[in-house]
């Protein structure tokens, strides 16, 4: 997993570069570490089905091919809490502190979107073989999408242009630090991390479980990434069981 962006491919135009990716893996012309940057996308999708759009040029819309070698599907959370500290790590350098990871991995700035990721996996049997890593982080942008709630670019926040695929280069060395440090030292550094970073934690949150709302405190994230609140009791919820629906 060390060589992250080499080869680093720059797309003029691609329906979605996760899309993309997982095409090239499952033809077998992919290579662990291999990026696919793309200009403009103009199907993106996010978390739970939900699109991505973005402004032409102006932000880091790109996916990683990770080949999870020694790893199994009980560590892909690991890579998740990788990924999202990579982000926060590049976010906040230029952003600075108030830069946080809203569970499981959406990027934040004070109470606005940054970013996100979305991981998507083959399986062959039970082994892991193949992780595609999309990143989708506000740069250059000022105008969104009207029915969009809360975004926010590193413009916005710091009045200055970027280069976005020099700091697509960035992240992708930012990945493999963590990446490095999971080896090096094990998950539980990097979980830690994550819970330093988490958006909200220790503050009352209205969520939806069904079609029920609930107001609880966000207390933290476990080892396998399963939401950790307390209210009357403490409860566990998995990626997608629960929405945000705003502070409490």
């Amino acid at each position: 997993m060390r060589r992250i962006g080499i080869p680093f491919n720059i797309i003029d135009s691609v329906d979605s570069t996760n899309r993309l990716a997982l095409e090239r893996v499952t033809a077998g012309s992919a290579t662990s570490g291999e990026v696919f940057f793309a200009m403009e996308q103009f199907a993106g999708r996010g978390q739970r089905g939900k699109k991505w759009s973005a402004e032409s040029g102006m932000n880091i819309i790109m996916s990683m091919v990770l080949e999870p070698e020694g790893w199994t599907p009980a560590d892909m959370f690991q890579l998740n809490c990788a990924a999202a500290l990579a982000a926060t790590d590049l976010f906040s350098r230029y952003a600075g502190d108030e830069t946080s990871v809203k569970w499981p991995n959406d990027i934040y700035w004070r109470n606005r979107k940054a970013g996100g990721i979305l991981i998507e996996n083959i399986m062959r049997g039970r082994q892991w073989r193949w992780a595609v890593v999309g990143f989708g982080i506000n740069i250059n942008q000022t105008m969104f999408d009207p029915g969009l709630p809360n975004p926010v670019s590193l413009r916005q926040i710091t009045g200055k242009v970027f280069d976005p695929v020099e700091l697509a280069r960035e992240l992708c060395s930012d990945l493999r630090q963590h990446l490095e440090a999971l080896t090096q030292s094990g998950f539980q550094t990097r979980l830690d991390l994550y819970q330093q970073r988490l958006y909200g934690k220790g503050r009352w949150f209205i969520l939806q479980h069904q079609n029920a709302t609930f107001r609880t405190l966000i207390k933290g994230v476990d080892a396998d990434g399963k939401l950790i609140t307390g209210d009357v009791e403490t409860r566990k919820f998995r990626f997608g069981e629960v929405s945000w629906i705003g502070p409490a």
